[in-house]
């Protein structure tokens, strides 16, 4: 059956992967922002990259856009009420990273010295 969700974990983690998209997310979180707001917002994402970015999240209900009939055309993007249900566990996330931040870098270096150990033999 299509657009059946065999493993809604790995379905979920899988639309929302994308380097851009939790921090989409994350921004839209604090309200309705503009495109160029975005794109100032997400420093090194490109214009191609944040409109693919925003279409995906469109179509998996995840966040809306408003199209304003006027010359230049505005468009505004807001979190949908489904997408405002990934507020608290992106926020939960955010929490987990800050509090657990300097082991996750000490488990990183480590590793890259085991790197530079193994490939220096």
């Amino acid at each position: 059956m299509p657009g059946k969700l065999e493993c809604p974990i790995m379905s979920t983690m899988a639309m929302i992967s994308d380097k851009w998209k939790v921090l989409i997310i994350c921004k839209l979180r604090g309200g309705t922002m503009r495109f160029n707001e975005l794109m100032r917002a997400l420093k090194g994402v490109t214009q191609k990259v944040l409109t693919s970015q925003l279409r995906e999240l469109e179509d998996d209900g995840i966040l809306s856009r408003k199209i304003y009939a006027e010359v230049p055309p505005r468009v505004e993007y807001s979190l949908t009420p489904l997408g405002e249900t990934l507020v608290p566990v992106l926020n939960k996330l955010e929490e987990w990273a800050q509090i657990h931040a300097k082991e996750l870098i000490e488990a990183r270096e480590k590793a890259e010295e085991r790197k530079k150990t193994r490939n220096a033999s």
